[in-house]
């Protein structure tokens, strides 16, 4: 069976598009792994805190702690610290020594405390701001997998979850504490949370262990929807007071490269409006035998998207990038990403490079043009991809406005 090139770089393995029970790209990725793993049925030491929780078999689904067997102490499982330090080697030996503890659970456990101890101690320790030491008990000798996956960071190794003991005190900031005492709506405590200085890792870990929301509403969410849902809470929670602010003067580019993906940021005068390119290069991972580029673009006006991305969680992850930046500045803009993903990129590990990638081109010195013919001919000459195969896809740039020339 032939899968179009097209179809595998808009469903990256998320929606099954080629009606396969399985991504037979990842499959083969995930099989080419050595098995290898030194790990008894009893494991001390430190969560990042960290939890997973999936999405198979839903609503029934596995969710648990994870502890690190690595012997460096100092080992981060933070995006934020692994962007523009961490080599691929280092990021698939980091998950490597991730143990994920498995037990199965309904996704509305979190509604009666009591009917699960063990997801109330898993709860108590994603919820602390520092490492705590742990015990994680297993019914047999965990095996050694690493999985890979397009919206989260690659998966280590795993094993079902018999017995698990909290051996720390969790830090958890009183603030955080006072929130959740509140029983808000999830959106309400997340833009409460956010707005107190806690990032989106921090959110969506607590999102998807069912802490958030009133008790009644409480449930499990597997962990690679509650990265997206949780950038887009917060974008669309940042864009009422961008839609009000005062247009950027100037045509704005932003550059930043991290693991093999290129990003050129574009902001121009007008009312907000986002838009995203993805072009694949032949022999990435999604394109791998593809003649050429495969470009996809996706678009919101001003009023909002009101359907889900086809580039999935990484269109969501830049343009939370791009709402920090203008509601940090207190503007708004027409913001274009032309996100280029190079041949050395053929292992996919999450959109958090996306998100950064993104952060970090914001946080970089712009170069400013005057006019939109200026600022697409400099545009040209920073990407592989001829610029006349982005226009004919975008939204954006077919529009014409006196104000641009």
């Amino acid at each position: 069976m032939k899968i179009p090139y097209e179809q595998c770089v808009t469903c990256k393995g998320t929606k099954r598009a080629c009606g396969l029970a399985s991504c037979p790209i990842l499959d083969k990725l995930n099989n080419q792994l050595p098995r290898q793993l030194n790990a008894k049925e009893v494991v001390f030491g430190p969560t990042p805190p960290n939890a997973f929780v999936g999405s198979y078999g839903y609503p029934n689904v596995y969710y648990g702690p994870m502890v690190s067997i690595s012997e460096d102490k100092k080992a981060n499982d933070s995006p934020v610290e692994w962007y523009g330090k961490a080599s691929y080697n280092d990021i698939i030996n980091f998950t490597s020594s991730m143990l994920r503890s498995k037990k199965v659970s309904g996704i509305f456990a979190p509604r009666d405390k009591s009917s699960d101890p063990l997801l109330e101690k898993t709860q108590e320790t994603v919820l602390s701001t520092k490492n705590i030491d742990v015990e994680v008990e297993f019914k047999n000798k965990p095996k050694f997998q690493l999985k890979f996956s397009p919206v989260t960071a690659p998966l280590g190794p795993d094993g079902m979850l018999k017995n698990f003991k909290v051996c720390d005190n969790p830090v958890i900031p009183k603030r955080v504490d006072e929130i959740l005492e509140e029983n808000l709506l999830a959106t309400q405590a997340i833009d409460e949370l956010y707005s107190h200085g806690h990032d989106v890792y921090y959110l969506t870990k607590i999102m998807s262990t069912g802490i958030l929301g009133k008790q009644k509403n409480k449930k499990l969410v597997p962990t690679r929807w509650s990265i997206t849902a949780t950038d887009d809470i917060v974008s669309k929670q940042l864009l009422p007071k961008i839609r009000e602010s005062p247009e950027i003067s100037d045509f704005e580019v932003y550059t930043a490269e991290f693991l093999h993906n290129h990003f050129e940021i574009l902001l121009m005068p007008g009312k907000w409006e986002f838009e995203q390119f993805e072009a694949w290069a032949p022999g990435t991972l999604w394109a791998f035998g593809a003649p050429n580029f495969q470009v996809t673009e996706d678009h919101e006006p001003f009023t909002g998207k009101k359907d889900y991305s086809n580039q999935a969680g990484g269109y969501y992850a830049s343009r939370l990038a791009v709402s920090e930046h203008l509601n940090r500045r207190g503007k708004q803009a027409r913001a274009l990403v032309f996100r280029e993903i190079y041949e050395g990129y053929i292992v996919p590990v999450g959109v958090w490079e996306v998100r950064e990638n993104a952060r970090h081109a914001l946080a970089s010195t712009p170069k400013k043009f005057s006019t939109l013919p200026a600022v697409l001919e400099y545009l040209q000459t920073r990407l592989r991809v001829p610029l006349s195969k982005y226009t004919k896809k975008s939204e954006i740039l077919r529009q014409s406005r006196l104000s641009d020339f």
